[in-house]
């Protein structure tokens, strides 16, 4: 500062453009200077909220949950059109309980879960809790498509369950 006889020891920005230049004060000067400086002078409250927005990411860019793509590429390596996966089991032998048609009533809740028959409640109930999280309106920014999935998902979930709860010797034999 001018006629300030002080040494500056103390740092201040120059500018929210470059906070790496620095105006150097006394500690009198210094404490004036932050004072009155005001790091969003010349904003409009937009250009606030959105670098508020940015700081609590530590100006690293984020995503809303699920948008990268990777729920689509899990869908897709979880399907068996071809039936590939249990070619296997049929050539070993293993043709049993395995191959049975799963009950007419479960077979849409089954599809809509992604998973095939015989099935156990445990794995109905990870499964739901995967598409439940993924398909969520809140992970999704209160998208009408996923509050709609996430009903089918819900009514499939408690088809699966009534039929399966009342059955866990049976559930467990299966595997």
């Amino acid at each position: 500062m001018p006629a300030c006889a002080a040494a500056g020891e103390y740092r201040a920005p120059k500018s929210r453009t470059n906070l790496s230049e620095y105006w150097w004060f006394c500690l009198e000067h210094v404490r004036a200077y932050n004072s009155a400086w005001d790091y969003y002078k010349g904003m409009s409250p937009g250009e606030i909220e959105t670098e508020l927005r940015r700081d609590t990411a530590w100006q690293r860019p984020s995503w809303p949950l699920g948008s990268l793509g990777a729920s689509a590429w899990e869908d897709a390596m979880a399907r068996d059109p071809l039936g590939l996966l249990n070619a296997g089991r049929l050539r070993r032998g293993r043709a049993s309980q395995d191959d049975q048609a799963p009950p007419a009533e479960l077979r849409d809740p089954l599809a809509t879960l992604g998973l095939s028959w015989p099935v156990t409640f445990a794995a109905v109930k990870t499964r739901y809790k995967e598409l439940a999280k993924r398909h969520h309106p809140d992970a999704n920014g209160g998208d009408k498509a996923a509050e709609e999935r996430i009903k089918t998902i819900n009514l499939a979930y408690a088809a699966l369950r009534t039929r399966l709860a009342d059955e866990p010797a049976s559930a467990a034999a299966a595997d």
